[in-house]
């Protein structure tokens, strides 16, 4: 069966309407397109447990805080629809900017603590548009379930704490980082790396395993950790760090010193590419 391609708010939640009506539980996997293997891992997982998925396809302008990032996020809306279908979605909502925000948007969702550091630090107004549009989204498609990769922890902390806070009746799904080969978290920006600059990424994800290594064997002090996950950062002159921080997975505070949980999370420039990674430890 082919995938259903919707492109309004009403026709999506006529949609979803005649799904409950059959009975079924309702997966929502939301992306900016570009889809690829990891997407793939929220659809599938999405696909296991629901008896309708619903994968939603929307370049969303108000979380980009560079223009020149927005105009040269990848789109092949064709070719997004087809992975969808090969991995079984039922339906794919892929709105046009104007069925999204019709008129000046004067409502937004913000959470604090968590939005203003790291990520928020650096992307001003980003968890804004990202909690804004997710509260349409799960609107416009009141799923059981949406799932969320683990590669974006601080979006998927932001999401939890929102949903949590508006009682918003839905289930937030993570699902594990999907990463090449070489150990780089998949991502729609790695296809604007050149040749070189891919070759040079996987560092990013070599410095964070150091990271978690010294965790695990017995350190717990963020600034020595720090110091030798920025050393493997800084064995090519082409990366430039943003930031690498020791923090708290549901606030996103960093920490100094710690006997729990913590994730290790970085973002760092290659030429004009931005790449985010993290480890849970």
């Amino acid at each position: 069966m082919s995938v259903t391609r919707l492109k309004t708010i009403s026709e999506t939640r006529s949609c979803i309407a005649a799904a409950r009506e059959r009975g079924l539980t309702v997966g929502l996997v939301p992306t900016m397109g570009a889809l690829h293997e990891g997407h793939g891992a929220l659809v599938r997982k999405a696909r296991e447990e629901n008896g309708y998925v619903v994968v939603s396809i929307f370049v969303n302008p108000i979380q980009f805080d560079r223009p020149e990032d927005l105009e040269k996020y990848p789109r092949d809306l064709d070719s997004d629809i087809a992975h969808c279908e090969r991995l079984g979605a039922d339906a794919v909502f892929a709105p046009d900017t104007a069925e999204m925000y019709p008129t000046q948007l004067l409502t937004s969702v913000a959470v604090a603590g968590i939005s203003t550091r790291l990520e928020g630090e650096f992307r001003p107004g980003h968890f804004r548009g990202v909690a804004t549009v997710v509260a349409k989204l799960f609107n416009i498609v009141p799923a059981d379930r949406a799932y969320f990769g683990e590669k974006d922890a601080q979006q998927l902390a932001v999401i939890q704490k929102m949903v949590a806070d508006l009682d918003c009746p839905v289930s937030i799904v993570p699902v594990a980082t999907v990463r090449e080969p070489d150990g780089l978290a998949m991502s729609s920006r790695n296809r604007r790396l050149t040749p070189e600059q891919r070759r040079i990424a996987p560092l990013l994800y070599q410095a964070l395993c150091e990271a978690e290594r010294l965790i695990q064997t017995g350190s717990s002090s963020a600034a020595e950790i720090k110091e030798i996950a920025i050393k493997v950062l800084t064995q090519n002159p082409a990366i430039r760090i943003e930031y690498l921080e020791v923090v708290d997975p549901a606030t996103f505070q960093a920490v100094n010193t710690f006997s729990r949980g913590v994730v290790v999370a970085a973002a760092v420039w290659l030429g004009q590419v931005r790449l985010i990674d993290n480890v849970k430890v």
